[in-house]
């Protein structure tokens, strides 16, 4: 039942796809990484059922996705509104950071940088050494170049659902237009579906995943 509702779901993606490029998406005209995968992976996180109440249908969409690095097309229809979340991993004990954390930072940045007026949120709790993941992620993210205005640290989570529940309501008072969660390659598909059921199909969610 899965596997047929997933080939649907990819049909009705790819017969979008064509509609997409005859209404003019195209590299001279927008920032995104515009690319067979991006552009189904768009018409799935907004048309596809990735924006539905019932879990079962999300899972089943997000499922269709592919994962990739680039930056999805959400990110261009409205760069001020979408927020990029980055999802903290365990510190080491005195407070430094692992590598997978880092991996997901530098994808991050990718993306930050080439969406300047995107705000930025920074998601993990579980203080080490009295630093939280999130408030790690911010100093390097400074310590990289970022503008420290616009990076708002989540501090409180302590799982994946606590992530999403506690900035699906940031997300929420600042009246954000979509989110794109960055996080570890298998990771982000979970975090997707978590992100998507905690905003209630309120707002577009899509994901980028850090390099393995």
């Amino acid at each position: 039942m899965v596997n047929v509702r997933t080939s649907v779901l990819k049909g009705i993606a790819a017969a979008a796809l064509v509609a997409a490029a005859g209404v003019g998406l195209s590299p001279a005209t927008a920032s995104a990484d515009i690319t067979p995968v991006t552009v189904v992976n768009g018409v799935l996180s907004v048309f596809g059922g990735c924006q539905s109440p019932v879990r079962e249908v999300v899972v089943v969409c997000t499922g269709a996705e592919s994962l990739t690095r680039r930056s999805p097309l959400l990110l261009d229809l409205n760069p001020a509104g979408t927020n990029i979340v980055v999802l903290g991993a365990g510190l080491f004990d005195d407070g430094t950071m692992r590598p997978m954390l880092v991996e997901r930072l530098q994808a991050a940045l990718e993306v930050a940088n080439q969406y300047p007026a995107a705000p930025i949120i920074t998601s993990g709790g579980a203080p080490k050494s009295g630093i939280t993941e999130a408030k790690a992620m911010r100093d390097w993210l400074v310590a990289n170049g970022i503008n420290p205005g616009r990076i708002t640290e989540e501090g409180r989570s302590g799982s994946t659902v606590q992530n999403a529940q506690n900035t699906a309501q940031i997300l929420a008072d600042r009246r954000a237009s979509g989110v794109v969660v960055v996080s570890s390659a298998n990771h982000v598909e979970r975090a997707m579906i978590d992100f998507r059921m905690a905003v209630g199909a309120g707002i577009p969610v899509a994901g980028v995943i850090a390099a393995t």
